[in-house]
């Protein structure tokens, strides 16, 4: 469709080009109607211009935009030719002290938590790095886009308001000086006659909303096309958008994915271009088909000509925005032009009409406007004052609109709140002049219609989009923190007077939540539908920061506090006369006191958790206290007023109904009410709520007779009749045999003590008790460090955070813990400091059950370890302020002491009452507390002053005359040695002593000394009696434990004795399973081990017995046994690769027989080392087949394993496995011959083995052509070779078969084709993986330092080891002939021969790959020799061979610079050699090679090139033929070269081997040296690998994480041009930047659409990939297309953590040790392993979409 259209679209006129800028603007500057000029050129031109055709072509409508229509305007406006006019405009003008960058889409910026006025406050990278704010307290955050840089706003910042760039601006003039000045007369009235016509040409367009006709630009000639223009919406998804328009339009996919793509990015894109109908006829298909679920997707048919002149309205507002950053007097100009009234009265100014059609426009033009008024009118300090004005009167207008908007907030005007309320000085100017505070909670108001008949809110159910709507007015909140966030210093009478406007308003607000959400208890049957809670508690969540701003506001001006007081007093006497109707009085009476209140049940009753009014007051009062007020101006306060009944009473009704709810009571409510409960104690709302409620029932206590107050709280608890009746607990206990409501009771009993604890204990807010905020803090952490160590992050979480998101936590926490950094994984944690504990608190009042218990757990526990006694005591507490003085009589007052006498008195009598160990604990915690009480008042007593306290004589006195009952102290001392109460014996000691101490301070204050009383002296004596019994009960239990220890070894030895012979036998056992580098046995220890060749050790040879993981069976591995196997799993990699951009053309026909050296993508083996049999393993991967069969039908999810392809979890481990390793003895031995005859040297060997080929060409080609049978009697055959011998296989069947299997799967894995046995690449793939692991791990251990020996896991180990042999024997079930054809093809790339043409140059081939292929190939020749040589023979002829073209290999590639280094001047027989041989090398090359003079050099390089090559070889050689490695390879010594020389035997000097074998090493020197690719390398037209290769790392990564986050900012999607990237992920394999994520940047894999990372894994890292996604700030594993994994990130902040998703925003900072860790998984190959292992923990990565990374 597009193609057809394409070629209609008209050439654009020649004419246009010929336009001359000059020319008509000097028309212009003649015109005497300058709007009319502009205007018609601009009707003529832009529709030439804009939108010619289906396809907009962005570069050509820019070109002659500029050259057309802006150029005569710059002319215009210059006077001259504008490239001099604006450069000296831009040297006229004063650069700006402001920054005003605004930021693009996750750009960093960073706030000072120690200088920022507010959160808001942020600053661009760079200024940031040129402040002083780098040295503080920093937060760094990804911007969403829209926001600006504040540098140099000195509202801003409490200090260093200015970055070294921009101080420089700050220059000493006047600040409020007229920018106009400095601009010519003439220019000034051209400035505004250009940008009033264009900006108001520009608004016009974009608020026109006639599709048909233009304002005041009708064109001459009409051409009638029309656009179908789709516009974006925040409803429908990508998907449908896409689906959509493929029905539509018929286009492509991809197409298609373009169009959503630009709708989302710009906010609308013409879907189809042609006449009306045609574009009327898309509109209709695409409304049709997104109508059915939401509202339909918005799409409109317009006219070309409107969307030309939209297109280039928003053009021209992007150029005033460009022309007026040359001078701050265009700048002031264009925000006249802007703010000017226009003829039709309010609102009629450009910028006024803007903002109010905002909601109608689409994103692109929003973003373009909005940036123009942050690049004018924002950055000019008078007319930002103006604008705000402006925003404030069409505040309720912008809300308005926004709520209907379907757009996110960042694209609306309304966002532009925060950049005018965020400013003190305008905030507090809009408070008084434009009232601000009540219109925004007006508005807030109004968007809240649902009332019930009280007029309280009520919400309806929390759907999607009420959640979507409510969302919307929430961000009225967030203005209305923006506005009140920053405190004044002075007020002034108007500000006073409209802040209490503001007040009221707000307490208008909180009147309609007072009482909210009311419930009622379900008896009976269940609830049966969850009641709306969310919605209440969202917005409760919501205003906690609010009010507590609108109480520190208060706290500023005594006036205004107690105006607030008053006005929220009567608020809540308003809602008070609201709810006690119909509740009858009753009459309490208890101990001689008696008290009328009302009758309520909270479990009967309608009860509410949401009072703001209350807690508001609450609130207030503490500010009376805190300020002083209370004392200065009594008289201006109402608190004689004051009931206090009726302050406690919903206050206390929630705390019961919590309490009720504990006690499961309401379990039928279902959990809408427990989660009411847990928010209610949550940190995020408690402070506005539960906290205000205990200090809501303090005001109450400290205005009431405390006798009163209990009373109607035992009524409230539905206990009155409990504590009210003697004896009524006993009848109650044993009427009721109803186990759940004495259950019931006792929870209630606890409940309320605790109450009462908190009540008399919760002291440490200021204006409570006399202490200050940092006394709050510091108790806060003490108590969440009592429960267990934390990290910072644990602890900031279980801080309430003020309005600047700060807790306060920084200042004080050294003084309270210390920190412990962390080790390679965890993270840093804080511990509480040993002085800190005393202060503990049990029964703090943040605590939840579970951490209470915990900690109550940790402290007794430190008790124990530090041998003291393990009673928790209250800690003494700071004295009350005078205002809740009173509150401290509850503790002695009658009805007091007759609750706890009675629970004690149940404890005493314990069989006869429901009672439990926890009321008692509660009780004596509480007498606790009025002990350390009475104590301080005495210690603080001054002379004149009266103890009122004196609990401790109430205590001591017996019941009155009818019962008599015991006095609560005697009831202690009998409790303290009750045998039922063990665990509180440690309390009530420490009680009893601190009240004989109280009595010592009493004697000593009264005059007369009295002797010392006996009870004093019964409990020192009790007390020796009770050490005396524990110490003697410790030594009856060490003789038992030491009596039952020696009857268990003498049982011990009696059974071995028994038992003797079997024992023998599982030690000898031992002994053979140890691995063979252990068991040097004494016969080899003092001879010279060696690996290879007709020397090789002799190994004794060991049983091996293992045990079979699933069957539990124990079996000797033995040749012809049923196999037993490894979990084994082969992965491709390329962790070696020099060379990343290879790949395989066809793997059909690719031969993989040599490796080149770059290694470009190896094989890898790794295995866990769980051992089965092959049976038991082929029965549990069958049943693991069925499974997953059964489990695809039922359901389409993966698992972490992929089934098909033939991959498993190992059965004990879970590691993830794809094959399996048989175990096999030493294969070796079964080859090896007799050897009889003489053995030859290298030349006749090679002499040998050539006539052997040659015999076997012969015969093959005989096979196919018959008459060759003379040309066999020709060749003699070599003696003892019998080419038609076919050995016989020496394993069992089971044994076959695996080394079939893994030999396939090594080929299936490693080529990625179909599996095929009979493949003849099969045995190449096998020796192949087998070398690429054995060089992995080399290069592992290189890296680590770890000597070559004996520091391998045993898992690596035993899997080497396997892989080793099983390569070896693998020649066995392959084809004869091709193992053979291979080995001669192999060989005949060091020996040539004529039938072997092109093989790669000796530069070309990794020689330690074709080691292993070469004597892994062997055999099958060296199987029909029958002439008596043996196999080591050969093996060490061809590892000498290939040693030796590794040398010349590293000869011709080494770089020998001769740095000056120290060398010794005696040159040794090796240096002499060495350069020997390289003279040689020269000979043969022609000379091209570089003249070297120092022997010393050439052998550094031989020695440090080889070393790699000699390791794996002793890796190889050890492994293949069991030889124990000699104790000087298994440390890191010096001499490591010789040792290694001499376990391979070969000569320490290497270049004997040449001398050794001359006569044929020569030609074959030369005949490497000749090859063509040689030449070109020394000619310096290709490139070689030299040695030794550089093991590969991760990339570096820099040490500050914000420079990855800018480097990721200024990344741009590759595929959709120049657009900012959502998800930039960086490659830490080759530090390649990818947009993932995304549609733009998906590519076609293997049929299949996949993201960026997947398709980037394929060609980086053959499958796997470890990325960094920048702004999440976590790694990512990739592995395939199905698996992935998300794993912490290196970085840390500075208190040891990791910070994913960037949502603390600390500094981060790389850990090197991490990084490490991160490198080393990739280098051991353990990433697919470490994948496997996350998605089997944790099934929500399963369902992850990983390919669409």
């Amino acid at each position: 469709m597009a193609a057809e259209l394409e070629a209609e679209v008209p050439a654009f006129d020649r004419g246009l080009l010929e336009c001359s800028a000059e020319e008509i603007a000097a028309k212009w500057l003649q015109a005497s109607e300058l709007q009319k000029e502009v205007y018609q050129h601009l009707a003529y031109y832009v529709p030439k211009i804009y939108c010619r055709g289906p396809n907009p072509a962005p570069q050509r409508e820019d070109m002659l935009a500029q050259h057309v229509l802006l150029g005569p305007m710059e002319w215009y406006l210059c006077g001259e030719d504008p490239a001099f006019g604006f450069p000296k405009l831009e040297q006229a003008n004063k650069p700006s002290h402001l920054c005003g960058r605004v930021f693009k889409v996750g750009e960093p910026t960073y706030s000072c938590r120690d200088c920022a006025v507010d959160p808001t406050c942020v600053l661009c990278m760079e200024c940031f790095l040129g402040s002083i704010h780098r040295e503080h307290r920093y937060r760094m955050t990804t911007s969403g886009g829209g926001g600006f840089c504040d540098c140099g706003d000195t509202e801003a910042w409490k200090e260093g308001p200015y970055c070294q760039k921009h101080e420089l601006n700050t220059s000493e003039t006047a600040e409020e000086e007229d920018p106009l000045v400095h601009l010519p007369e003439d220019m000034v009235a051209r400035a505004y006659n250009i940008f009033a016509i264009t900006f108001k040409y520009a608004v016009d367009i974009l608020t026109w909303e006639k599709e048909n006709e233009l304002p005041g630009l009708e064109m001459i000639e009409k051409n009638d096309t029309y656009y179908c223009m789709l516009f974006n919406d925040e409803v429908h998804t990508y998907e449908q958008v896409i689906y959509t328009l493929q029905k539509a339009v018929n286009c492509t996919q991809k197409e298609a994915i373009g169009f959503a793509t630009t709708v989302d990015r710009d906010g609308r894109r013409s879907v189809r271009y042609g006449d009306f109908q045609y574009c009327d006829q898309a509109k209709s298909v695409i409304v049709r088909n997104t109508s059915r679920q939401t509202k339909p997707l918005k799409v409109q048919v317009m006219h070309s000509s409107i969307v030309a002149h939209q297109s280039f309205g928003l053009k021209l507002l992007t150029w005033l925005g460009s022309v007026i950053g040359y001078s701050d007097g265009l700048r002031r100009i264009l925000c006249q032009v802007g703010l000017q009234e226009g003829p039709d009265g309010e609102n009629s100014s450009l910028v006024d009409k803007l903002m109010l059609y905002d909601s109608k426009l689409w994103k692109g033009a929003r973003n373009v406007y909005h940036q123009l008024f942050m690049s004018s009118l924002l950055m000019d300090l008078k007319y930002k004052k103006l604008f705000a004005i402006r925003f404030a009167r069409n505040y309720r207008q912008l809300q308005r609109d926004y709520m209907e908007d379907d757009h996110e907030r960042a694209v609306s005007v309304a966002a532009l709140s925060v950049q005018l309320f965020t400013v003190p000085t305008l905030a507090r100017m809009l408070i008084t002049e434009e009232n601000l505070m009540t219109t925004i909670i007006k508005t807030f108001m109004d968007h809240l219609r649902h009332r019930d008949i009280q007029g309280r809110f009520q919400f309806e159910r929390y759907t999607a989009l009420q959640a979507f709507k409510f969302r919307r007015v929430q961000s009225l909140i967030l203005d209305l923190k923006y506005v009140l966030i920053s405190k004044p210093t002075e007020w002034s009478e108007d500000l006073r007077h409209k802040f209490l406007e503001g007040f009221d308003a707000f307490l208008e607000l909180l009147k309609c939540m007072q009482g909210m959400d009311p419930i009622t208890r379900q008896v009976g049957q269940h609830i049966e539908m969850e009641p709306e809670w969310e919605a209440a508690f969202t917005l409760q969540m919501k205003l906690t920061l609010v009010i507590s701003m609108m109480q520190d506001w208060c706290a500023l001006d005594e006036k205004v506090l107690i105006e607030a007081y008053k006005k929220c007093l009567t608020v809540l006497m308003q809602c008070h006369s609201g709810f006690t109707d119909g509740e009858q009085p009753i009459v309490l009476s208890m101990c001689g006191h008696s008290v009328e209140t009302i009758r309520y049940c909270v479990s009967q009753e309608k009860v509410s958790i949401h009072l703001p009014v209350s807690r508001l007051l609450a609130g207030l009062h503490v500010l009376l206290s805190k300020t002083e007020v209370a004392y200065k101006f009594p008289e201006l306060l109402p608190l004689s007023e004051l009931s206090p009944p009726m302050l406690i009473e919903h206050p206390l009704r929630c705390l019961v109904l919590c309490a009720q709810v504990h006690a499961g009571m309401w379990r039928r409510n279902g959990f809408s009410l427990v989660n009411q409960i847990y928010y209610y104690h949550n940190v995020k709302c408690r402070r506005e709520m539960f906290d205000k409620d205990i200090v809501m029932l303090q005001t109450g206590v400290s205005m009431m007779d405390p006798n009163h107050f209990l009373m109607i709280m035992l009524s409230r608890f539905e206990l009155y009749q409990i504590f009210s009746t003697p004896d009524y607990g006993k009848r109650f206990s044993t009427e009721n045999t109803n186990k759940d409501v004495v259950q019931q009771n006792n929870t209630l009993i606890e409940e309320m003590l605790y109450l009462i604890i908190m009540i008399v204990g919760e002291r440490f807010s200021p204006g409570i008790g006399q202490v200050n905020a940092t006394d709050e803090i510091k108790r806060e952490i003490i108590h969440q460090l009592s429960i267990r160590p934390m990290a910072h992050s644990e602890l900031v979480k279980a801080l309430p955070e003020d309005e600047n998101r700060e807790t306060g936590m920084e200042s004080v926490i050294e003084e309270v813990a210390c920190f412990k950094k962390p080790g390679l994984t965890g993270r840093g944690l804080y511990e509480l400091k040993p002085e800190c504990t005393k202060n503990f608190n049990l029964y703090f009042y943040h605590f939840s059950r579970a951490e209470q218990s915990k900690a109550e757990e940790a402290q007794r526990k430190l008790k124990r370890q530090n041998r003291e006694d393990t009673a928790l005591p209250p800690p003494a507490l700071p004295p009350f302020c005078p205002l809740f003085a009173s509150l401290i009589n509850i503790l002695q007052s009658d009805v007091m002491l007759c609750i706890m006498g009675t629970i004690l008195q149940w404890a005493v009598e314990h069989n006869g009452y429901a009672w439990s160990e926890s009321m008692l604990q509660r009780v004596l915690h509480l007498i606790g507390m009025a002990l350390q009480e009475e104590k301080q008042h005495l210690e603080n007593l001054s002379e004149e002053n009266v103890v009122t306290f004196t609990f401790t004589q109430k205590i001591s006195r017996p019941g009155e005359a009818p019962n008599n009952s015991p006095s609560i102290l005697a009831m202690l001392e009998t409790l303290q040695n009750a045998p039922h109460l063990e665990v509180h014996k440690d309390m009530i000691r420490w009680i009893l002593k601190t009240f004989n101490t109280i009595k010592k301070l009493r004697e000593s204050s009264s005059t007369s000394p009295v002797a010392e009383t006996e009870g004093n002296v019964m409990e020192e004596s009790s007390r020796d009696k009770d050490k005396a019994e524990r110490k003697r009960k410790a030594e009856i239990a060490r003789l038992r434990r030491e009596k039952i220890m020696a009857q268990m070894s003498e049982m011990q030895r009696h059974f071995i004795n028994e038992n003797k012979e079997l024992f023998q036998q599982t030690l000898e056992e031992l002994d053979t399973s140890a691995s063979g580098v252990h068991d040097n046995s004494p016969v080899i220890s003092d001879a010279k081990l060696t690996a290879l060749g007709p020397e090789q050790t002799r190994v004794a040879e060991h049983r091996q017995v293992v045990m079979c993981i699933l069957c539990q069976e124990e079996q000797e591995v033995k040749v012809d046994s049923r196999a037993m196997v490894l979990a084994a799993f082969i992965q491709r990699s390329t962790v070696l690769s020099k060379n990343r951009n290879r790949i395989i053309p066809d793997p059909e026909k690719y031969d993989p027989l040599f490796m080149h050296p770059d290694l470009s993508c190896g094989t890898h083996t790794g295995s866990c080392g769980h051992i089965m049999h092959a049976h038991c393993w082929q029965r549990y991967f069958d049943a693991v087949q069925a499974k997953e069969q059964r489990r695809q039908q039922r359901l389409r999810v993966h698992t972490s394993y992929d089934v098909e392809n033939g991959e498993f979890l190992c059965p004990l481990c879970e590691c993830l496995s794809n094959t399996v390793i048989p175990l096999l003895p030493p294969p070796r031995v079964l080859f090896n011959r007799l050897d009889f005859s003489g053995q030859p040297n290298l030349s006749q060997w090679i002499k040998t083995i050539s006539l052997q080929m040659k015999a076997r060409y012969l015969l093959r080609d005989e096979d196919h052509s018959s008459n060759s049978s003379e040309k066999m009697d020709q060749l003699q055959l070599p003696e003892g070779f019998r080419p038609d011998y076919k050995p016989k296989n020496p394993y069992s069947e089971s044994i076959k078969e695996m080394l079939t299997t893994f030999g396939t799967a090594t080929y299936k894995v490693g080529l990625k084709v179909h599996p095929n046995e009979e493949d003849p690449r099969v045995p190449i793939m096998c020796w192949g993986s087998c070398a690429y692991t054995i060089q992995t791990i080399e290069r592992i251990l290189a890296d680590e330092d770890k000597p070559l020996f004996g520091h391998l896991p045993c898992r690596q180990d035993d899997c080497l080891k396997s892989l080793t042999r099983f390569a070896a024997a693998h020649w066995t079930v392959s084809s004869l002939s091709a193992v053979q054809g291979h080995f001669c093809t192999l060989l005949a790339s060091l020996v040539p021969n004529e039938k072997n043409e092109n093989l790669p140059c000796i530069l070309d081939i990794d020689m330690f790959h074709l080691l292993v292929s070469l004597v892994l190939s062997f055999p099958a020749i060296h199987c029909q020799d029958f002439s008596g040589v043996s196999l080591g023979t050969g093996d060490l002829h061809l590892f000498h061979l290939v040693t030796m073209a590794h040398i010349i290999q590293i000869l011709l590639t080494s770089s020998t610079e001769e740095n000056g280094m120290d060398q010794e001047d005696t040159s040794s027989e090796e240096e002499v050699a060495v350069l020997t041989l390289y003279k040689f090398l020269c000979q043969c090359t022609g000379s091209a090679l570089k003249e070297v003079s120092s022997g010393w050099h050439l052998w550094r390089n031989l020695k440090a090139g080889i070393m790699p090559f000699l390791r794996c070889s002793a890796l190889f050689f050890h492994y293949l033929n069991g030889v124990p490695a000699p104790s000087e390879l298994q440390v890191n010594g010096a001499n490591q070269f010789e040792r290694l020389c001499s376990y391979l035997s070969l000569p320490n000097n290497l270049t004997c081997l040449f001398q050794e074998n001359s006569e044929i090493l020569n030609t074959l020197v030369e005949s490497w040296c000749s090859s063509n690719e040689v030449k070109r390398y020394l000619e310096g037209k290709r490139h070689a690998i030299s040695y030794a290769r550089e093991s590969n790392k991760l990339i570096d990564l820099p040490d500050d994480y914000s420079c990855l986050i800018n480097q990721a900012s200024n990344f741009s999607c590759p595929k959709s041009g120049g657009d900012k990237s959502r998800a930039p992920t960086l490659c830490l394999v080759c530090g390649t930047m990818l947009c993932s994520q995304s549609y733009c940047c998906q590519t076609e894999l293997e049929g299949e659409d996949v993201g960026a990372c997947t398709a980037h894994t394929y060609t980086c890292g053959s499958g796997v990939g470890i990325f960094l996604r920048v702004r999440e700030c976590q790694v990512l594993f990739l592995a395939g297309k199905t698996k992935g994994c998300f794993y912490p990130p290196p970085y840390l902040d500075d208190y040891g953590e990791t910070d994913q998703g960037l949502r603390r925003g600390n500094p981060l900072h790389l850990c090197k040790e991490r990084f490490k860790k991160i490198q080393k998984l990739w280098q051991q190959h353990s990433i697919t392993e470490e994948i496997g292992h996350a998605q089997e923990a944790n099934q929500t990565l399963v369902g992850i979409d990983w390919q669409h990374l």
